[in-house]
């Protein structure tokens, strides 16, 4: 007979196992890589605690040509996916990008650990999210305790930007800080990668996948337990009637992959910013023929290159008028 110890409670494939016993089991994202310079971007990188209350900290990364140069850069502040359930900003797969993305970019990026599901439910992680970048905000006027964002960042130019739940992370804060009036940064823009939104009423495609669908409403309620549903505005802020009125940038990049299933809610996230009352510029790339975070899985692959050198651009574009800039292509095959 299987003991009480082995019972599987919850079976949270494919991020864990919670157990009768209370034991918690994560099926991947558990490895961790430590700080440095890494030889082949010349990234450095260092690791800082934002809130001893909650014990997490956040991984810094700045290029090697930044001690030489006066120029303060702009500040990408970076949100880790794993369905609010795995990974962390200490992973090799994270770790890795952000060298990476900091190498090609040619910024400051902060990267955000935050207390995950089951043991600490949603709220927590857009709770600590925003601890983390009150934390960061802290810098502006270079007396902040890491010296690093004191002398490197310019506080003028800061992006939000995470992969799946890091996106959704993004979109939330990005509204946060209009709401509660964030002092000390310019938010130009956010960058959405693969975001998980979801919604009680199926989206393009998605209504051929009833199997796909359910599987992502319990995934959101592993994440959320009191939730009040798919529909509740923490996963379904873009039927909101006040979607886009409180997005505090002026700039959004959002990346979609052809064969991932959330694909067809990046572009009615565009869509539907778009058409709302925010009056920003817009971005959308589809990589053809690649699946969910398909860049973190095959970095060197050639649309995981591309998306690279796009994302790197779009932090570094000069800002133009809007009917100059504006860049939004039609979705005609979405279903709304």
């Amino acid at each position: 007979m299987e003991s009480a110890a082995s019972e599987i409670l919850i079976d949270g494939v494919p991020f864990f196992r919670l157990y009768k016993d209370g034991r918690i089991k994560r099926l991947s994202g558990t490895e961790n890589v430590p700080p440095g310079l890494d030889p082949k971007t010349n990234v450095e990188s260092k690791d800082l605690l934002y809130s001893q209350e909650i014990a997490q900290s956040v991984r810094i990364y700045v290029p090697g040509t930044v001690v030489t140069s006066a120029q303060k850069l702009p500040l990408l502040v970076y949100f880790h996916g794993g369905g609010f359930c795995i990974e962390s900003a200490f992973s090799p797969t994270y770790h890795n990008y952000l060298n990476a993305l900091v190498a090609e970019a040619k910024i400051v990026a902060v990267s955000v650990n935050y207390r995950r599901s089951p043991e600490h439910p949603l709220p927590a992680a857009y709770d600590d999210s925003w601890t983390a970048l009150k934390w960061v905000a802290s810098h502006y006027v270079g007396t902040g305790p890491e010296q690093w964002l004191n002398h490197y960042v310019d506080f003028e130019n800061v992006y939000l930007s995470g992969d799946s739940a890091g996106a959704n992370i993004s979109h939330h804060l990005a509204v946060k800080i209009t709401n509660e009036k964030l002092d000390g940064m310019n938010l130009v823009g956010i960058i959405l990668t693969h975001p998980f939104f979801w919604g009680k009423e199926p989206v393009g495609d998605e209504v051929k996948k009833p199997a796909i669908r359910a599987k992502m409403d319990g995934i959101w309620r592993l994440a959320y337990p009191t939730t009040s549903g798919s529909d509740d505005p923490w996963i379904n802020p873009i039927d909101d009637q006040s979607f886009g009125r409180f997005l505090g940038c002026k700039r959004v990049l959002v990346c979609v992959a052809e064969k991932d299933v959330m694909r067809h809610r990046g572009w009615y996230y565009c869509e539907k910013l778009k058409n709302s009352e925010w009056g920003g510029e817009v971005e959308m790339i589809e990589a053809q023929g690649d699946d969910h975070v398909f860049h973190l899985n095959k970095p060197n692959c050639p649309n995981a290159v591309a998306m690279l050198k796009q994302v790197a651009e779009f932090i570094n574009q000069e800002q133009v008028a809007d009917n100059q800039n504006y860049k939004f292509q039609a979705a005609d095959e979405l279903s709304i």
